[in-house]
């Protein structure tokens, strides 16, 4: 009889019935924690996953830009020797622009631009924005060949009789619903886009001159970069 009245019933001992149906817990069939616990308990469990979640999300993209971005070095530093990274110029109308790669070729420079997706983008050359579908998200961005447009300029600005050439590349899991135009690819591409690119006419006898001139231009100290930051934040 000992054992009987001590059998487990939805994890409660028998013998405690009479306590918790005094108490009123019983009846939720809940025996550790009243329902508003419950719910509680609940509610938070459901925040925390959702705040993983997205931590993890963020966590990836970071990861997936960062290999994007050294696969974008990687591949511009077996196509030449004379490549900038990360650097400022004043701009071709005032104030300071920032250029993410320029890389010196045969013929020219390319001034690069670097995005990071995935999913889908779609937009034309002369639309203003651009628009990306990853998922449920859907998001605007500027037409990242206007927006490089400036610093392409601000480039040939540093070196007038150079042709400079406007390049945007994607990294990411990123596709596009038609052809992009022709001066926007993805990281997979770069070499082979460099090996086939041809620039304009040029006067250039001496290349090596003209690197020494965009190396004397560009600027990278802390003072630059905080002032380059205060007109962003400012714009």
């Amino acid at each position: 009889m000992l054992k009987i009245a001590r059998t487990i019933l939805n994890g409660v001992p028998l013998i405690a019935l009479p306590a918790l149906a005094a108490e009123g817990e019983f009846q939720t069939g809940i025996t550790s924690v009243g329902s508003a616990k419950f719910l509680f308990t609940l509610a938070a469990a459901l925040f925390l996953t959702l705040v993983f979640r997205s931590t993890a999300n963020h966590l990836a993209r970071f990861v997936t830009a960062k290999i994007g971005q050294w696969r974008i070095r990687a591949a511009l530093a077996r196509r030449s020797p004379d490549v900038l990274h990360d650097f400022i110029l004043p701009g071709a109308y005032g104030g300071l622009a920032k250029i993410d790669h320029a890389i010196l070729t045969a013929g020219g420079i390319l001034c690069i631009q670097t995005k990071h997706y995935n999913g889908v983008v779609f937009g034309s050359e002369d639309e203003a924005q651009w628009t990306n579908v990853d998922g449920i998200k859907r998001r605007r961005f500027l037409n990242p060949l206007i927006q490089n447009e400036g610093r392409t300029r601000a480039l040939r600005k540093a070196v007038p009789d150079v042709p400079v050439a406007n390049l945007v590349i994607f990294t990411g899991s990123v596709e596009f619903t038609s052809a992009p135009p022709k001066n926007v690819i993805h990281v997979n591409k770069l070499e082979s886009y460099i090996a086939k690119f041809v620039f304009g006419p040029s006067k250039i006898d001496d290349w090596h001159a003209v690197w020494l001139t965009v190396n004397a231009a560009a600027m990278t100290d802390a003072d630059t970069r905080k002032d380059f930051k205060a007109q962003v934040g400012f714009g």
